[in-house]
């Protein structure tokens, strides 16, 4: 059985990957249609192979997919990271979708300072109207986005931010101070939302 998943975006934020990006200094507008095949990936279901220790060993095997990096709100050729690309593989159980990323280069972060270390995040689009640019693209602004005003621009966000975390602990979900694992939703940037912790 295969799964797959159109993959809207991919966030890649990190002190020394990509130069600070302040809202609304964007380059024009945007679109990110364009005439290539919608990217993929593919998600093969092979139940028992993954131990999630923080160790890419059991992933040898698996193929993967590879993109350029980019920062999420200009995300123009010229500011690609060029250093490598990301390689991002996936695989399932039946019940849980795992995901590797490995993104070569090296990396300059500080460590505990939440604006200044290694951030990813996997963006997926739910909405029929989400777009890649302005994670969802509702012209809403906060406090004016509700899941009638933006209705078809909602987007998942699965986030994981570095900070104190540390190499091969696991840590859970939510919104905590180790290395936060987050599981959110966003209508646009101004208008992200912990799961289960927004507006109606």
């Amino acid at each position: 059985m295969v799964v797959r998943f159109l993959l809207l975006a991919f966030l890649v934020f990190g002190f020394g990957l990509t130069r600070r990006v302040n809202s609304h200094e964007e380059s024009g507008e945007r679109s990110c249609v364009s005439n290539s095949e919608e990217m993929h990936i593919q998600a093969d279901f092979k139940p028992g192979i993954i131990t999630l220790d923080g160790c890419a060993n059991d992933w040898e095997d698996i193929d993967g997919s590879e993109f350029s990096l980019r920062p999420a709100l200009d995300p123009d050729e010229d500011h690609e990271y060029k250093d490598g690309k990301m390689t991002v593989k996936a695989l399932h159980d039946g019940n849980n979708v795992f995901f590797l990323l490995q993104v070569d280069g090296n990396y300059v972060y500080s460590k505990g300072d939440i604006k200044k270390c290694p951030s990813v995040a996997l963006m997926f689009q739910i909405g029929d109207n989400a777009t890649y640019h302005n994670m969802g693209g509702c012209k809403e602004q906060k406090g004016s986005c509700t899941n009638k005003t933006c209705k078809g621009h909602e987007v998942d966000l699965m986030h994981f931010v570095i900070g104190n975390a540390i190499p091969g602990r696991l840590y859970g979900g939510g919104d905590n101070s180790f290395g936060p694992l987050v599981d959110a939703y966003a209508w646009n940037p101004h208008c992200r939302y912990l799961n289960g912790m927004g507006p109606s």
